[in-house]
């Protein structure tokens, strides 16, 4: 019965079911990740990411109390507030570590020296002594507060036009993107060629090249980054972007003029030879038959190209970085952040999703060309 039309079978579905949940798992990062880059420091470390739509509930670290001293009767006061936020309310605290939910809004805490504190539910302290408190360290009180949620954009202010040169990601942005669009868009012209010629065009030798293709797409990254940074620097172009882009399209080469010859080796050979019989030369049929029905495939590898470009550390530390840090790209500069403000959660979450954004947008942008276009400019 699974064979019948209108029908699925269990392999059908246990297909589309394990489809799903790998999105899903793909997805649920993605999501936590932006959702994180608009929340406090105070509720990244509370609450989940999930729950940022509810009334965060959290222990808030101690907040030592200060404000002017005045006198009332015989004690001497001192009144402030907790917080800035009015929309916080206190339902717990305390004056030590070891019992910071010892007291309930309204209490008061009997301190040493005649000394008493009182909370109220808005974050409010009245603290009262016997004797001036001028020039003595006064309490520290923790509290577990509720408050509603709360999003900021203060997260993307602070990674994108941060005056500290070690948050801002905006340069690094801008590195990276120059980095990137030369490192994509030059292996896939120069593979292009090359693939039509291995597929198309009798030559000698040209069984032979296929083979070297293949054999370089073994070859490992770290073997030959340094004999490659000393070719570099014997002809003069160092570290720099000519040099990380050189280097990404000789690492890039192989895998694309392997994939696009074996796509255009199973184009259509009659519309080749039709057009060669109609006089059209090489060129001519590169250019207005066989780039537009490779379309998807060099769409396919654009993708996969701006992905590794984009998200690639290591190429950029031996070919680009430099000692005055000019020309540093997002990976580096995120790994910097991890050093620098390894406990500003709010920091690197917002770092990471700007550093994911844009292969996203490529990345869906990009996939309806992978079915358009497949037959383009063969038929009339």
């Amino acid at each position: 019965m699974d064979n019948i039309a209108g029908t699925k079978s269990s392999l059908n579905w246990a297909v589309q079911i394990s489809t799903l949940a790998l999105v899903l798992l793909w997805l649920f990062p993605t999501v936590g990740l932006f959702v994180s880059s608009f929340r406090t420091a105070d509720q990244i470390s509370s609450s989940g990411w999930w729950s940022a739509l509810g009334t965060q509930t959290s222990q808030n670290p101690a907040i030592r109390i200060e404000g002017e001293e005045f006198v009332d009767g015989d004690l001497f006061v001192i009144e402030g507030q907790l917080f800035t936020n009015a929309d916080i309310e206190v339902s717990a605290w305390g004056t030590s570590s070891r019992a910071p939910q010892a007291f309930v809004p309204g209490d008061v805490a009997e301190l040493s020296r005649d000394r008493t504190i009182t909370v109220d539910v808005g974050g409010a302290y009245r603290f009262t002594a016997t004797e001036s408190q001028e020039g003595q360290r006064l309490p520290r009180v923790f509290t577990t507060a509720t408050a509603p949620p709360e999003f900021t954009l203060d997260n993307y202010r602070t990674v994108l036009v941060s005056g500290n040169a070690t948050d801002n990601l905006a340069k690094a942005f801008f590195n990276t993107l120059t980095v990137t669009i030369p490192a994509t868009i030059i292996p896939i012209l120069i593979a292009a060629f090359a693939a039509y010629a291995l597929a198309w065009m009798d030559f000698p030798g040209r069984a032979l090249l296929v083979a070297v293709v293949v054999a370089l797409l073994v070859v490992p990254l770290q073997l030959a980054l340094i004999p490659l940074l000393k070719f570099h620097n014997e002809i003069g172009i160092g570290k720099g972007y000519i040099g990380v882009w050189m280097a990404h399209t000789g690492f890039g080469l192989p895998l694309a003029i392997y994939l696009l010859r074996n796509y255009m080796v199973g184009l259509p050979r009659d519309i080749i030879e039709n057009a060669r019989v109609d006089g059209a030369t090489d060129f001519q049929i590169f250019v207005k038959i066989i780039l537009p029905l490779s379309f998807p495939a060099l769409a396919s590898f654009a993708i996969f190209q701006f992905l590794w470009t984009w998200n690639d550390l290591l190429v950029a530390l031996v070919f680009l970085i430099d000692a005055t840090g000019e020309t540093t790209v997002m990976t580096k500069q995120i790994v910097e952040l991890l050093g620098t403000r390894g406990g500003n959660w709010e920091i690197l979450a917002t770092s990471a999703f700007v550093s994911i954004a844009v292969p996203l947008v490529v990345f869906f942008a990009m996939q309806k060309y992978l079915v358009r276009g497949l037959l383009a400019g063969s038929v009339k």
